[in-house]
């Protein structure tokens, strides 16, 4: 089995280490992911500390010469997971892979999704972009 011929991610928490300066400049401002420990207390019931530079945990420490699929990156400006995405782009841009850091000014975690903003302007145009991600790597 392979790997996907294409990756959408939304707001993805790559680094389970909570290294990113979003965690701290960010912190408060983003109402779902409210505030640094809560995501310490998720990161420390996902994963052992002496495990959280894993790749398979935190993939911004992975090795993506091998490959990996292109790859579309969508997180709004607001978010405390904003330089895990931006981190995650620079690593995968280094190793050649086709990405796309698509940023939302002002959009808290994973907006595309919540009940009161699914249907903004920023959500319809994040579903819009996804699907012509999809049909430039898929080719449908």
């Amino acid at each position: 089995m392979g790997i996907p011929a294409a990756l959408v991610v939304m707001s993805p928490n790559t680094d389970l280490t909570l290294q990113g300066d979003t965690y701290f400049t960010l912190n408060g401002s983003d109402p779902l992911l409210s505030d640094y420990e809560m995501l310490k207390h998720a990161a420390d019931a996902y994963a052992e500390p002496s495990d959280r530079m894993n790749p398979y945990v935190s993939p911004v420490y992975g090795n993506f010469t091998k490959g990996f699929p292109p790859t579309l990156i969508q997180v709004g400006t607001k978010e405390v997971v904003l330089s895990d995405s931006i981190r995650l782009y620079q690593a995968l841009d280094q190793a050649n892979i086709p990405v796309k850091l698509d940023a939302y000014e002002g959009m808290p975690h994973v907006f595309q999704n919540q009940l009161l903003l699914y249907d903004i302007p920023e959500s319809k145009i994040s579903y819009s972009k996804m699907n012509d991600f999809f049909k430039q790597f898929l080719k449908y």
